[in-house]
């Protein structure tokens, strides 16, 4: 399975999840290729320096759709199958979803669909939650918003501030996304062995 990775800044899940396709942790998998839509994101070094193929694709001063197009296109020219947004900060647009139909998958820093968007954990702690965590999900055309592949909750501790909190998540998050995207490489290898 070639799976493509969109990222935005620091790269940790991309890392977790390129690490666990070396290992063979990730089964039957290659990382094709790893596309910034920001160029000097930290991200990009740790891709090239883990051998995989690492892209900037900027806006500048495109429309979504036009961006959209050029990312499509390059994932397409590499076979990608399956593409993880992992700190991915822009909406995709339809069009990019029709691309790739229930072959996107996101990590999301919240027990969706509770607290879909940003300033998840300013939002959590503000309403006095006792319990948060990470999914993983399908993207669809809407915010945070298509079906739940899996779940880890985190509890809220007393004193958590937002970083505290981000941090306790973002460590589950790796593990989880790595979880998520085996099982649906194991999906992909029995599938593909039966037809």
């Amino acid at each position: 399975m070639k799976i493509g990775i969109l990222i935005s800044g620091r790269g940790s899940n991309m890392v977790a999840l390129v690490d666990a396709v070396k290992s063979g942790e990730i089964p039957n998998s290659e990382v094709a290729v790893v596309i910034s839509d920001k160029k000097d994101t930290a991200g990009l070094e740790k891709a090239r320096t883990r051998g995989v193929r690492a892209l900037v694709i900027e806006r500048k001063g495109r429309s979504r759709e036009e961006h959209d197009a050029q990312i499509v296109a390059e994932l397409k020219d590499r076979g990608v199958e399956l593409v993880c947004l992992a700190g991915y900060m822009r909406l995709l647009s339809p069009m990019f979803v029709r691309a790739f139909p229930n072959r996107i998958v996101n990590i999301h820093p919240s027990l969706l669909p509770a607290y879909p968007g940003l300033n998840v954990h300013e939002r959590v702690l503000a309403a006095g939650e006792t319990r948060s965590g990470c999914t993983v999900h399908y993207v669809d055309e809407g915010l945070d918003s298509g079906p739940v592949i899996l779940q880890r909750e985190v509890p809220v501790l007393a004193g958590d501030t937002p970083e505290t909190l981000a941090a306790r998540i973002l460590e589950q998050e790796h593990s989880l996304y790595v979880e998520a995207i085996k099982t649906l490489a194991e999906k992909t290898t029995a599938s593909n062995s039966s037809s």
